[in-house]
């Protein structure tokens, strides 16, 4: 039996003006899958994923998930189909706490009315034990956190409401090299709790670490496809250049 994609994008096309950023873009991303969209700046990558992210209405083209077609008008539609997005610049909240970040606007309460904190510790933890986070406090600060445990608390925070999809946009952007590692960890544990991942990153390395597929964009349209243990490094970059055509 064919496996039903949990995301596809059909012929999605987009506008600005007369400018067109995306032309006649089509993939699929399943359960236990990492795709990667890569190309060199101005290939489409971000307007790609606003449009799953719901941030973007396209032209052209539809959304599927689970294989019925969804309209996404807003962020909030499509989290509420099972699509989160963590985005470069986190929003987080630097003064307050891990767990007060994970559960900020969605806080537990008990049958008393009050915040149910001992409940969304022991969730906090859960998440991040997940995601293979390396956080063992849950009330510290999110100002004494690095760059890559921060990633953590943002990934952890869209798995409240528990998404099918998440879209990543550049989350290793401006890391040293542990903290890389460290998101590269936490981009695996989604891929093992089942989640199919958008991967949007500049960094060939990274994207081969993780991704299971990779499609390559240029001037907006896919240049080429390939699974990364078999593609060579020499002939993704001829894609995002235009050595070869797609």
């Amino acid at each position: 039996m064919t496996r039903t994609p949990i995301l596809q994008v059909e012929h999605l096309t987009k506008h600005f003006g007369a400018v067109q950023a995306v032309n006649d873009v089509s993939f699929s991303v399943y359960s236990h899958e990492v795709v990667a969209l890569v190309g060199d700046n101005a290939a489409g990558k971000s307007t790609v994923a606003q449009m799953v992210a719901g941030a973007l209405t396209p032209t052209v083209g539809r959304i599927l998930v689970d294989g019925e077609p969804v309209a996404l008008a807003s962020p909030r539609e499509a989290f509420a189909h099972g699509i989160a997005t963590v985005y470069q610049q986190l929003a987080l909240c630097e003064n307050l706490d891990v767990t007060s970040n994970i559960f900020l606007g969605r806080e537990i309460t008990g049958s008393n009315g009050l915040l149910d904190v001992k409940e969304m510790d022991r969730l906090a933890h859960g998440y991040l034990d997940q995601l293979g986070g390396r956080i063992p406090d849950v009330h510290t600060p999110l100002v004494e956190l690095s760059g890559g445990q921060r990633q953590g608390v943002a990934i952890a925070r869209t798995l409240v409401a528990d998404p099918r999809i998440l879209v990543m946009d550049e989350p290793t952007a401006s890391l040293s090299v542990s903290q890389t590692a460290d998101v590269l960890n936490y981009i695996e544990g989604l891929r093992e709790m089942g989640k199919g991942v958008i991967l949007i990153s500049h960094n060939l390395q990274d994207v081969r670490a993780v991704a299971d597929r990779i499609i390559v964009l240029r001037h907006g349209r896919i240049n080429g496809e390939f699974r990364s243990q078999d593609a060579t490094y020499e002939q993704v970059i001829a894609a995002i250049t235009g050595l070869v055509h797609g």
